[in-house]
C-alpha cells in the first residue's frame, strides 16, 4: 500500500515520457465522455496543425474533482454558472452554451412535420440518467402537462441516448452540438421547435493557482477560439 502509489507514478510519468518523446509538452485532460468525442476530438487535428508538439491525453471525469490530488491540467465539464462557482480551488473558462435539442429519428414524425409541444406528451421519451428532470423542465417550460415526463428507458451517456434515437427508440432530449453530425445526414431530425432555455454550458476548469505550463498554457490560448467558432456557425 506504502509503495503503490509510487509505483503508479513512476508508470504514469515513464507513459508521458515515451509519448511526447521527451519533448514534455504533454497535457492531461479530464473531460465528459460524449463532448469530449464528439466536439473536441474531431477538432484536435487542427491543434495539431498550430501546435504538432502536443500531446494530449484525456480521461473521462463527470464529477469535480480536486486538481492537488490528480495529475490533471485542466478538465472540459458541463454545468451551471452556479457548480462552476461551486467548484473550490478552480477558474472556469466558458466555452459554450448549450442548447437541447428534442430529436427523433424521421421515421417518427407523424405526417413528416414536427410535433407540437402538446402532441409530444404521446411520443415515446428517452431518458437522460445523470439529468433525470430534464424532460419535466422542457414541458414546463412549454407550459404543457406531462404525467409521463419521467418516464421511458434511461441511459447514462449521451452517446447512448444519441444511439437510441437514431435507432427509432423514441425522442431524446440532447444538446444540439453533440449531434451536429447525425443531423447533418438526416439520422437525427428535430421532433419539435421548442427548445429548453439554456441554463447549463461547457467550460474549460483549471487550477486557480500555480504554475501555467507551456503545454496548457497553448491549449488555453487556442480552445475558446474553436468555442467561438462553433457559436458563430450555430
Amino acid at each position: 500500500r506504502q509503495i503503490a502509489p509510487r509505483l503508479q507514478a513512476l508508470e504514469r510519468d515513464t507513459l508521458e515520457v515515451m509519448s511526447g518523446q521527451g519533448a514534455g509538452q504533454t497535457l492531461m485532460l479530464a473531460a465528459v465522455p460524449t463532448f469530449a468525442s464528439r466536439w473536441l476530438i474531431p477538432r484536435l487535428p487542427q491543434l495539431a496543425q498550430v501546435h504538432p508538439e502536443l500531446v494530449v491525453h484525456i480521461e473521462v471525469r463527470t464529477r469535480p474533482f480536486l486538481f492537488a490530488e490528480s495529475d490533471f491540467d485542466a478538465a472540459l465539464y458541463a454545468g451551471t454558472s452556479q457548480q462552476m462557482h461551486n467548484w473550490a480551488g478552480t477558474r472556469a473558462h466558458l466555452l459554450l452554451h448549450e442548447q437541447l435539442l428534442a430529436v427523433c429519428a424521421p421515421a417518427l414524425l407523424p405526417s413528416a412535420r414536427m410535433c407540437t409541444p402538446g402532441e409530444m406528451t404521446a411520443m415515446p421519451l428517452l431518458q437522460q440518467s445523470t439529468r433525470p428532470q430534464a424532460w419535466r423542465q422542457w414541458f414546463q417550460s412549454a407550459s404543457v402537462a406531462a404525467p409521463q415526463a419521467l418516464a421511458g428507458p434511461r441511459y447514462e451517456l449521451f452517446s447512448m441516448t444519441v444511439a437510441a434515437a437514431v435507432h427509432g427508440m423514441g425522442v431524446a432530449l440532447v444538446p444540439r452540438l453533440l449531434i451536429e453530425q447525425e443531423l447533418a445526414g438526416g439520422q437525427l431530425v428535430q421532433a419539435c421547435d421548442h427548445v429548453l432555455a439554456p441554463e447549463r454550458a461547457y467550460y474549460l476548469v483549471t487550477p486557480e493557482h500555480g504554475t501555467v505550463k507551456p503545454a496548457l498554457a497553448d491549449f488555453l490560448a487556442w480552445l475558446p477560439q474553436q468555442g467561438s467558432a462553433h457559436a458563430a456557425q450555430a
